[in-house]
């Protein structure tokens, strides 16, 4: 009988997510020697190897491949265990990991975790900030309990719940700060900052316009919502950002702030988690936190549209 511990299992699924000793190491929290032993002596007990060393990374052997697959499998439900056993108390405590894309980390977070801190004091809260197609691939991985984002993001396996929809606003130099706000057709002539490929905020933003995610040069990429903002400050064109930025992102830069001639654009904010999961009620009860918190800022900056407008949602995009 093979003899195999869940902390090897956890090391080797480290070292097969990161491809590199020294990152597995610090991502475990343990010493890379310390990695290294356990990945071999895992090897020594299994009778071949699971990894190819390289110079500057290690890859999974084909039997390394099978046994990745059967490892997060194992991890996934001895988690799930875990999760059942914090289902069976009342409210939200122990560890709770959740992820949150970049267009809306930075704004929801603060308050977030200063009412979350408040009301449940026994919770353990571990965030996770990237992109879209991540957080869901790690929700799947059961490696996130559940994760913030622009919905729909129509997978199966997910529940989603709608949280609040904000409005998308234009940023433009404040010399412009007095000329008519253009719409959608307007803005298909302007030089449009936007986000990098891979955002959804982008192919939101690109579906108001009515442009196709190829569409060049007028475009300029950013890599963050405020390098995109101190680029319009120093005129080098115009772009789009969620209402709840505005404060943080528009103090330090020499821009003016417009709301969009109706129908204006918007996106919808959820939370969404494996439908499998244990901890479906204490979720529920988080997201209701959530919702919350994310509708402040939006009361904080007054009315977001006349009465009569309608928001033009943006087409479903790949996020």
């Amino acid at each position: 009988m093979i003899n195999l511990t869940l902390r090897q299992l956890r090391y080797f699924d480290a070292l097969a997510r990161h491809g590199h000793f020294g990152r597995a190491a610090d991502a475990s929290a343990i010493s890379q020697p310390a990695l290294s032993m356990q990945i071999r002596e895992l090897e020594a007990a299994l009778g071949t190897p699971l990894f190819d060393r390289g110079a500057r990374r290690v890859r999974l052997t084909q039997f390394g491949e099978e046994f990745d697959a059967r490892v997060r499998e194992i991890l996934r439900a001895v988690d799930d265990l875990g999760d059942l056993a914090r289902a069976a108390q009342t409210g939200l405590v122990g560890r709770l990991r959740i992820g949150v894309i970049p267009t809306i980390a930075p704004y929801l977070l603060p308050q977030l975790v200063a009412a979350l801190g408040a009301r449940y004091p026994g919770l353990d809260l571990h965030l996770r900030e990237t992109l879209t197609p991540r957080l869901i691939r790690e929700l799947a991985e059961g490696r996130l309990d559940a994760a913030i984002v622009a919905l729909p993001v129509s997978e199966p396996s997910l529940l989603e719940t709608p949280l609040f929809s904000e409005e998308f606003v234009l940023v433009r130099p404040e010399s412009d700060a007095e000329r008519p706000v253009p719409g959608a057709e307007a803005l298909r002539t302007m030089r449009l900052l936007l986000l990098e490929e891979g955002h959804c905020f982008r192919d939101q933003a690109l579906s108001f316009c009515r442009m196709s995610g190829s569409a060049p040069r007028e475009l300029l990429d950013g890599s963050s919502l405020s390098t995109l903002v101190q680029m319009v400050g120093a005129g080098l064109g115009v772009t789009l950002i969620p209402e709840m930025a505005v404060p943080v992102e528009t103090r330090s830069a020499p821009v003016s702030v417009a709301h969009f001639p109706g129908p204006r654009p918007e996106r919808r904010i959820g939370m969404v988690w494996r439908r499998s999961s244990p901890l479906s009620a204490q979720l529920t009860e988080l997201a209701e936190v959530v919702r919350e918190t994310g509708r402040a800022p939006q009361v904080a900056m007054g009315p977001t549209r006349p009465p009569g407008d309608t928001p033009a949602r943006p087409a479903d995009a790949g996020r």
